[in-house]
């Protein structure tokens, strides 16, 4: 029997596509097609794949040339696989012309012609709705926010609100946007979708308001600071067939993304502890020391830590306790201990205290291990007793890292998605939960 493989993203599939695939079985007996994972495409900067993989191995097995379907999910696979199912022949479009001479050694390379006038990229550009962003608030992250949407096709900043007008005038400015207000109603009616990257106590009634002016909403962590709230904003969101998603960067990110499903395959067995930590110093002035601004520890880094958790253990939790230093009414540092019923959790943040900041995810077989800045992934380890059998993981974490859960935004818009597996409306709601319980002082020790 001759084998043949051949690999591609094969998103939003053509009658290219499809001819490359025939010409390729006519190659041989047996047709393997390598489907390029979605971390894979994310971490060689491929942002603007509009369907997911489950979707694009759908499309390729539908045309009925595939014998077998595999997954690409990292460099050097193809090696790997030519060797692993005795590959005879391996064939890709001749636009790669010269670039997999390197696998002559092992089996015999074919380029096969393109389809001319036809390809992804093409219908894209032709099928591609601009949708137009407005961004709430005018700080930090609202900054970063506009130059990571340059890189993922399909999104448009034109506008941004502040209260201030003053500060959405610079922004406006400083951004080449076409348009700014101090008026919510007027900003809503310029936009088909919302981020929000404002005061955390303002973030329930900017979604609300949002929401119920049919726009699609993106909202910084924390997202909002009540279980109940989120529940609602949620439940709105999918009666009124609305996008509404929590913009927990680490969650959409290429290695992270690796990570959980490493964990749910069971690599290091079952999962029994995961502890996770973040600190920044702070002082002066600012709003993350004002307790009337929502200031401190728990609501500032709960978010992010309290998601790897939830990802990792599920949101059915037993029990919750608080450790906390306070300071003016602000929690400089606190530790939380997350029971459930066959694994223990703890998140340690700072403000005014510093820690590691790493995250280590302790299984029956072996651990990961997180270096610090854990959510900034690039790079983790799985370990074992038997440290022969350690691997290292590296990934692309580009810009300020936004553009993952940028795309991600968008293409739950484009292609009518009201949930995302990355992060779901359930585990955002347990975010919120735990975070509520803390300001109401639930099982909370002050140290």
């Amino acid at each position: 029997m001759k084998k043949v493989i051949t690999y591609g993203t094969y998103d939003l599939l053509h009658q290219g596509h499809i001819n490359l695939l025939r010409r390729a079985k006519e190659l041989g007996d047996y047709l393997i097609v390598g489907v390029t994972s979605d971390s894979f495409d994310r971490g060689r900067g491929k942002l603007n794949v509009r369907n997911n993989v489950l979707e694009r191995v759908e499309s390729v097995k539908a045309t009925g040339y595939a014998d077998e379907i595999i997954i690409e999910d990292y460099l050097g696979q193809k090696i790997d696989d030519i060797q692993k199912y005795n590959v005879d022949i391996f064939a890709i479009g001749s636009d790669w012309e010269g670039q997999f001479d390197y696998l002559n050694e092992y089996c015999k390379v074919v380029y096969l012609p393109r389809t001319k006038g036809v390809s992804s990229t093409m219908l894209r550009a032709e099928s591609q709705e601009v949708y137009k962003v407005g961004i709430v608030g005018s700080g930090r992250i609202a900054n970063r926010f506009v130059p990571e949407t340059k890189v993922v096709n399909g999104v448009e900043v034109v506008s941004v609100f502040d209260p201030d007008k003053e500060n959405a005038i610079v922004f406006s400015n400083t951004h080449a946007l076409k348009a700014h207000s101090d008026n919510y109603d007027a900003f809503l009616g310029e936009v088909d979708a919302v981020y929000i990257a404002s005061p955390h106590l303002t973030h329930y009634d900017y979604i609300k308001k949002s929401l119920e002016a049919g726009k699609h909403v993106l909202c910084e962590i924390p997202f909002v600071l009540s279980g109940t709230q989120a529940k609602n904003l949620f439940d709105y969101a999918e009666t009124h067939d609305l996008v509404l998603l929590e913009a927990s960067k680490t969650a959409f990110c290429p290695a992270f993304c690796h990570i959980t499903t490493l964990v749910k395959s069971g690599i290091i067995g079952e999962v029994i502890d995961v502890k996770a930590s973040l600190s920044k110093m702070v002082k002066g002035d600012t709003r993350e020391l004002d307790v009337t601004q929502a200031g401190g520890a728990m609501n500032e880094h709960a978010p992010l830590t309290l998601m790897s958790i939830i990802k990792l253990l599920g949101k059915d939790y037993s029990k919750v306790d608080f450790y906390s230093k306070v300071e003016n009414g602000v929690d400089v540092y606190t530790k939380a201990n997350i029971c459930y019923p066959h694994a223990t959790a703890s998140i340690t943040l700072g403000i005014g205290v510093k820690t590691e900041g790493n995250l280590i995810i302790s299984g029956t077989k072996g651990y990961i291990y997180v270096p610090a800045p854990w959510w900034l992934t690039d790079y983790f380890e799985i370990r074992y007793e038997d440290q022969t059998k350690n691997k290292k993981y590296f990934y692309c974490y580009d810009g300020d890292g936004l553009r993952y859960e940028i795309q991600e935004f968008i293409s739950m818009i484009a292609n009518h998605r009201r949930s995302c597996y990355k992060l779901r409306r359930r585990e955002s709601i347990a975010i919120a939960n735990i975070i509520e319980m803390y300001n109401n002082k639930e099982n909370v020790t002050i140290l």
